[in-house]
């Protein structure tokens, strides 16, 4: 049977969620702690807001830290006497010191099938790059980014309709089963160390808006995966008559006709606003205008006519 642990859990993104709330009620460990960020100004009035990961584990009587720099908080990591770190999207890169202090190291749930997708974005990568699945990889933690030794992974199918919100959800809920059984295997004694392959590394820098600007003279398929990749965040625009419209919901045609040049509308109506693309036609049904409401093309339209020929930037 293995043994019980003492589990620390440093992690701010609300992907850790789930994996956090089964610590709490498994029977097999006990959550000792948590370190999360600190607390943020959020939203137009700037209202300093704690990681959900806080709220959580107060409200189950965990105690929580939030240095500021977590390599020049180690004192505090040690007095948590952990025999291990789960550690989920926390947002800073863990000195050697800061990995050493639990008993048996640090491991990490990583949302991509490492070696694929190293970084700080892999969800939206998958998506983006047309990849047939996703999943958890559990692996030991080392001072690189993402480049520890692989303890074990749980796949899941990336489907047509996936976007990067909805794949992030549901990475998050398969997470604690992946986590489970890497630490049974942790506590057994029995927790086996897979070398990443380094010939199939792929790494994910953290996004911004400007990513999601829509080119058009990629093919309609390409744009497609980038407006559900990047939905919510960072969202995907162009440019209509010199404003911004950010761009929610599109669907890739094959190219069916002889296409005008890149970022021309072929037509607008009820259907949607059809735009040529490098290859393909790109059906836009739901914009926004920058200070407008999220509409239906059917709707934008009849405050924001457009016609055969206008060309979007």
């Amino acid at each position: 049977m293995a043994v019980r642990m003492r589990v620390l859990f440093i992690g701010t993104g609300d992907i850790g969620l789930p994996s956090l709330e089964w610590l709490l009620n498994t029977p097999k460990h006990e959550v000792v702690g948590v370190i999360t960020q600190p607390d943020k100004p959020v939203g137009r009035k700037q209202m300093l807001t704690p990681p959900q990961v806080k709220v959580r584990a107060l409200a189950a009587g965990i105690p929580v830290i939030q240095p500021p720099k977590l390599r020049q908080a180690v004192a505090d990591v040690a007095a948590f006497n952990a025999d291990v770190a789960v550690v989920v999207a926390y947002g800073q890169i863990l000195s050697r010191a800061v990995l050493d202090t639990p008993r048996l190291g640090c491991l990490n749930i990583h949302a991509s099938l490492l070696p694929r997708h190293r970084g700080a974005a892999p969800i939206q990568a998958a998506i983006r790059d047309g990849d047939q699945e996703s999943g958890i990889t559990i692996m030991f933690m080392d001072e690189g980014l993402d480049t520890g030794d692989i303890l074990l992974m749980e796949r899941l199918p990336i489907t047509p309709e996936d976007t990067g919100g909805s794949l992030h959800d549901k990475l998050a809920l398969i997470a604690p089963s992946a986590l489970e059984p890497a630490l049974d295997l942790l506590a057994a004694g029995k927790a086996p160390r897979e070398k990443q392959d380094e010939s199939k590394v792929t790494h994910v820098r953290k996004l911004t808006r400007q990513d999601g600007r829509l080119d058009w003279n990629k093919p309609a398929i390409e744009l497609e995966r980038l407006v559900r990749a990047f939905t919510p965040w960072p969202g995907t625009s162009c440019l209509l008559n010199g404003a911004q419209m950010k761009v929610h919901r599109v669907q890739a045609i094959a190219e069916a006709q002889a296409c005008p040049a890149a970022g021309a509308v072929v037509s607008a109506d009820a259907k949607g606003i059809l735009v040529s693309c490098g290859t393909g036609l790109l059906n836009l049904s739901e914009v926004q205008i920058e200070g407008g409401k999220r509409l239906a093309a059917s709707e934008f339209l009849r405050g924001h006519p457009l016609q055969a020929g206008d060309v979007l930037g």
